[in-house]
């Protein structure tokens, strides 16, 4: 009886967060290593799909990094980056498109295994994602910036109470295909739907103050604090372009944004549905 009880409690915790965001888009960004790992994999789709029956509307964008540079080492094609962007020729791109949409077929199978209706967006195809060529200091190749989210695709299947999952690949002002970065995908579609939440699902705790010490775990930024530690070299590395579509989805009116750890088990839940949260939230 007593586990019952605390069954009960738990989903009258959740009922004001449920009601609040009821008919709400929450956009979450699923990649890396972590959507490799088939059962975090299956945890992270049952907390998108208990989100869809609660009422919300979740969009799901994913990456695929690790499996690209699987596919690229077994193939013998070397992989290079600058400023956390792979450096993309045509072979290149065309492996990256392959490796996505295995990955994009497979999570909208496993959702709909599970019992939702979901659909496979491409941002290239369903001309969602609109792009312009990079312009670094030296060339990516085909790598875009995006420059616009086409939200018509996305709107009519949410109206159809699917779960978008969109492939993060960009049609150019020049009618090419370019390679876009996940998070930055993930932050312009949030910022373009307006979105109540954009969701950041990696393989670490959240925001750090130091990296060896669980203790310095920060649950709260807002953009200044952010762009403090970037500077003193607080947050580094991978984590900096999470925090910048962070950034880019709040300055498009996106209400809260948050990075959790997907290997907590319905991380995604215990961060919308519950009083403490388990990730580190970036507000305005």
């Amino acid at each position: 009886m007593r586990e019952a009880i605390k069954k009960a409690e738990v989903l009258i915790e959740a009922l004001p967060y449920i009601k609040k965001f009821h008919k709400k888009i929450v956009v979450i960004k699923y990649g890396g290593s972590i959507l490799g790992e088939e059962k975090i994999r299956k945890g992270v789709l049952e907390d998108i799909v208990f989100l869809n029956f609660m009422g919300l509307r979740p969009v799901l964008v994913h990456g695929g990094g690790p499996n690209i540079s699987d596919r690229m080492r077994a193939s013998g094609k070397k992989t290079d980056f600058v400023d956390g962007m792979r450096v993309t020729d045509e072979d290149t791109l065309n492996l990256v498109g392959e490796e996505l949409q295995k990955l994009n077929e497979l999570i909208v199978s496993e959702i709909k295994e599970i019992g939702a209706q979901a659909v496979s967006l491409n941002g290239k195809v369903d001309k969602i994602i609109l792009t312009e060529k990079k312009k670094a200091k030296i060339d990516l190749g085909l790598v875009g910036d995006i420059v616009n989210i086409n939200i018509d695709p996305i709107l009519r299947e949410i109206k159809a109470d699917k779960i978008p999952v969109i492939l993060p690949m960009g049609l150019g002002n020049d009618n090419n295909t370019y390679n876009v970065n996940a998070d930055e995908a993930a932050a312009t579609v949030a910022g373009a739907l307006q979105a109540e939440k954009l969701v950041l699902l990696t393989n670490v705790k959240g925001i750090m103050r130091n990296a060896e010490d669980p203790n310095s775990f920060i649950s709260t930024l807002t953009i200044k604090e952010v762009e403090g530690l970037i500077e003193n070299k607080i947050i580094q590395t991978g984590m900096i372009p999470k925090v910048n579509a962070c950034i880019t989805a709040l300055n498009c009116a996106v209400k809260k944004t948050h990075v959790i750890d997907a290997r907590i088990s319905h991380a995604l839940l215990l961060e919308i549905f519950t009083d403490k949260g388990v990730g580190t939230e970036i507000l305005r």
